[in-house]
């Protein structure tokens, strides 16, 4: 039987949730509570090493994510997750280039939905993700705190680690 375990961990724009379930990470979001479980060994170790990617991350000592990760999704949002993956640390790029990324240029609306349905935020780096003409939109986490990601990327990207 599936049991998912919780941790909250602070960011300097605020509360970060992560979940976990059978040794895997199975989500990061901003907001929500859940009664706290006693994680097992397995969940245990790898929220104890996502706290400390997240931290690295945050201090700009961490540019990629290596966890184990489990998510649903339909094939499409899955192929989406992927390449959002791809983006390069401090870079950016637009919902039609995820879409031709992923062979569907025309779904660049659709592509938008499967941002928003990303399970793991910042791992899977979907704030990395603007508007055709540049602009900031929409963040789960709120437009503050994908501009944070976004400003903290771009002032690392060219440090050594």
């Amino acid at each position: 039987m599936e049991r998912t375990q919780i941790r909250r961990i602070d960011a300097p724009f605020g509360e970060v949730w992560l979940s976990a379930a059978d040794g895997c990470l199975t989500g990061l979001t901003f907001a929500g509570e859940a009664p706290f479980e006693r994680p097992g060994s397995a969940e245990q170790r790898v929220l104890d090493e996502a706290e400390r990617q997240l931290r690295a991350y945050f201090a700009g000592r961490l540019r990629a994510f290596d966890l184990p990760l489990r998510f649903g999704g339909t094939p499409f949002q899955q192929s989406v997750w992927r390449a959002l993956g791809q983006i390069p640390y401090g870079e950016t790029a637009t919902y039609a280039d995820i879409a031709r990324a992923v062979g569907r240029p025309r779904a660049f609306r659709a592509v938008g939905m499967a941002n928003h349905s990303n399970p793991i935020s910042i791992v899977i780096p979907c704030h990395r993700v603007v508007g055709a003409s540049g602009a900031l939109t929409g963040y789960a986490g709120g437009l503050d705190a994908k501009r944070w990601l976004l400003d903290h990327e771009r002032r690392w990207a060219d440090v050594e680690v």
